[in-house]
């Protein structure tokens, strides 16, 4: 039987561990048999997971034998990592495991030294920092899981289900997967390239550029080029570019989109305007452009985005 090992640790998130106890837990063949051994294993007996202490069955030598072993997040990023886990990993992958992180569990993967030279993916929030400390990974940051084979990561919690829905379907095949989702009441797909759902704010500015980004949000609606701002700032284009790219590390076009782009989410959780004057309000010049920009920013449709977030 395929064995998972399911790492615990000091500061662990429980979310994260019970996503993997659940999902592989739940697993069935079509004769009803177990499809999976899930092991929680630890350092230690006794595990301190924050709001609860958790006893693990399992020691870290279990990690080293298993089939697959999923890491989950951890609530402290500026925790050192446990030594022995790093190893038991390292060793686990040697020998041919599956190794899969959930959420910032990556950062466990990427300190193992198991994500150099691989795509990966982490929570949101957590994805700038992480390809900060480690930048032989190629940080994916906007995508709900990442599969590279051998090596698996996700983002949030949520996008740990889907992760581990995916490996029991690459295993068992999607009925299997099916009825671990219909139990667990959650959709089957939701395919790795989706974008996870981020709040697209553009880069500030905090030298001379400062007066002429108020000047940019104030009139995004307006049809502004690189002329106008470079005429607002009292600069030449060029000059202009050198010090957008200085101080916010982006260009002023982009700059603008990713703003009008997050006015228009704002516009879809909180209005009824139809899409189209969504993108006419927030300065886009078709709906065609608007549709195209917002899936490239955020990775779903605006319609897709209203129906998610609407708070009407």
């Amino acid at each position: 039987m395929h064995t998972v090992a399911v790492a615990a640790f000091d500061g662990v998130v429980g979310f994260d561990l019970a996503t993997a106890l659940e999902v592989f837990g739940r697993a069935r063949l079509p004769g009803g048999a177990p499809a999976y051994q899930v092991k929680v294993c630890a350092e230690r007996r006794e595990v301190d997971a924050g709001s609860f202490v958790l006893r693990a069955p399992w020691r870290l030598d279990a990690v080293i034998g298993a089939d697959t072993v999923i890491v989950p997040g951890t609530a402290d990023l500026a925790a050192p990592a446990s030594a022995p886990l790093l190893r038991a990993l390292r060793r686990a992958a040697a020998r041919g495991a599956r190794v899969a992180s959930i959420c910032v569990g990556a950062f466990l993967l990427a300190e193992a030294g198991l994500l150099d030279g691989r795509r990966a993916t982490t929570h949101w929030a957590a994805a700038t920092e992480l390809a900060r400390r480690h930048p032989a990974v190629t940080v994916e940051e906007n995508l709900l899981y990442v599969d590279e084979g051998d090596v698996l990561t996700s983002a949030g919690a949520a996008a740990g289900l889907d992760l581990c829905l995916h490996m029991v379907r690459r295993d068992h095949g999607a009925a299997v997967a099916a009825e671990v989702a219909r139990a667990s009441v959650m959709p089957l797909e939701r395919a790795g390239g989706q974008a996870q759902f981020i709040t697209h704010e553009p880069p500030a500015a905090s030298g001379s550029l400062a007066p002429l980004l108020q000047w940019l949000a104030s009139n995004a609606v307006r049809d502004i080029g690189l002329d106008d701002m470079a005429a607002e700032a009292a600069v030449s284009v060029r000059t202009l570019l050198r010090r957008f790219r200085a101080q916010t590390g982006t260009t002023p076009m982009q700059w603008l989109t990713h703003h009008r782009v997050r006015r228009a989410q704002h516009l879809l959780e909180t209005s009824d305007l139809p899409v189209e004057r969504v993108g006419q309000a927030t300065g886009f010049a078709s709906a065609t452009t608007f549709r195209d920009r917002f899936k490239e920013l955020v990775g779903v449709s605006p319609s897709a985005y209203r129906r998610t977030f609407s708070a009407r």
